[in-house]
């Protein structure tokens, strides 16, 4: 175990403990936006929210106000929302289209590339002054299928190699329409009072879905749904941190699995669109994209829920105990309106703000922090060794979470022991 003891990873009892700390001490969630989110990829947004050129978004990414843009040849850019003036934001409004953005405590104004093309009274300036050295600050940016991400460490691997096999995942996602996906209009944000780590967590645990979400279960089975079954399916290690929980479940899915009690419209034309599916990608292909349903941590803020319904959540820790969410539905670009209906529907009667799943989510993080804050003396380890001693692991067991948290020592304590990246590397080859 290493000096900072985040976690003790005893794989010869089989037990994994994470240490309370990690969940409330704030000089942990400083050295966790130096190690963790000023060095790994992270989630910006998706590439058919700037359909235009002179579209942008402005958002807060790993704790940095940026500007996500299109610039007039077509390009992407993650720029740092502050004017290389005097600092104050360039870009105020939360998205839209423009041809420069303008920073109005001193009029400098910027190309939608960065460039600085105005500066008011610029003869003042002294001759060794070029605009050309006062473009707005460009983090780097890569894409893989749609899927944006940046990294303020320009030394860092490249995103398809720091994906690895969570790659095939998103590749679930966007080739599940032949002509792309695209994120539907609409953003949900809300804030949760507890530690970002938390929801992480929750999103990919198995363990509480019968017991946290039984009302979600009630209502399906007075829909005339079996449920029986629970999630059937596994949780895996995906190397660098990402983990899947996978599995079938009780509930239909818009790209193409129908639901028992839907009306027979309903299933003639899901089952057209599988046809069409199985056509292009194959029966086995098929079956994990349309069957199986997934939730996806792509380390460390990146949550992909390809369940009921298909959506992209983020969370940015803003202080121990405080969260933000952004989340947004996602489907192909040529759905009709009935589709799209139905699965906005779907998103909404689940996984929105107050559907089914988030209240009882939220309610459980926030009273686990409390939890953590009033009693981190006396007692100060969580466990989450459950399936630690077996290969295969149901969706109930924690294995998919180890993979988080191996990744997460490697990165806040490099001299902690390597046998927890071998353990994740094992994990990883496995992929059972």
């Amino acid at each position: 175990m290493g000096k900072r003891n985040y976690v003790i990873d005893n794989k010869e009892e089989c037990k994994f403990l994470v240490n309370r700390k990690t969940f409330v001490d704030p000089e942990i969630l400083a050295e966790e936006q130096e190690n963790i989110f000023s060095k790994c990829w992270i989630y910006v947004g998706h590439e058919s929210e700037l359909k235009n050129s002179g579209d942008f978004h402005t958002r807060n990414v790993a704790g940095r106000p940026i500007i996500f843009t299109r610039d007039d040849e077509g390009q992407f850019h993650v720029l740092l929302n502050t004017c290389t003036h005097r600092g104050s934001l360039v870009c105020r409004g939360e998205n839209g289209n423009c041809k420069t953005f303008l920073c109005t405590y001193h009029a400098w104004s910027f190309k939608t590339n960065g460039a600085l093309v105005g500066v008011p009274m610029e003869a003042s300036y002294p001759k060794s002054f070029n605009k050309k050295d006062y473009g707005l600050h460009e983090v780097r940016s890569e894409s893989y299928k749609g899927f944006v991400f940046c990294n303020y460490d320009d030394n860092a691997i490249s995103l398809e190699e720091y994906l690895g096999e969570a790659a095939l995942y998103l590749d679930y996602v966007a080739d599940q329409s032949a002509v792309g996906m695209e994120v539907l209009k609409g953003t949900q944000k809300y804030a949760i009072r507890a530690n970002w780590k938390l929801l992480g967590e929750n999103s990919i645990d198995g363990y509480h879905v019968a017991y946290n979400h039984k009302t979600y279960l009630e209502y399906l089975t007075d829909e005339g749904q079996d449920v029986s079954k629970g999630l059937y399916g596994q949780g895996k290690s995906l190397g660098n941190g990402h983990a899947v929980m996978e599995y079938e479940a009780p509930w239909g899915r818009p790209i193409a699995k129908a639901q028992a009690n839907w009306d027979e419209e309903t299933k003639e034309r899901i089952a057209k669109l599988r046809a069409k599916i199985v056509e292009r990608v194959g029966e086995e292909k098929a079956h994990m994209m349309c069957d199986v349903s997934r939730n996806v941590w792509i380390f460390p803020n990146l949550i992909i829920n390809d369940i009921m319904s298909l959506t992209i959540r983020t969370f940015n820790p803003i202080s121990t105990d405080y969260m933000e969410v952004t989340a947004w539905a996602l489907g192909p670009i040529d759905e009709n309106a009935q589709e799209k209906e139905h699965r906005l529907d779907t998103f909404l009667t689940f996984l929105g703000p107050s559907g089914f799943a988030t209240p009882d989510d939220i309610e459980s993080l926030e009273t686990a922090q409390l939890g953590f804050k009033n009693t981190i003396n006396e007692v100060e380890w969580s466990d989450i060794s459950r399936g630690m001693d077996r290969e295969v692991s149901p969706t109930t067991d924690e294995k998919q979470m180890r993979s988080f948290w191996r990744k997460y020592v490697e990165l806040m304590d490099p001299e902690e022991d390597q046998a927890a990246a071998q353990t994740n590397k094992a994990e990883t080859e496995q992929l059972i």
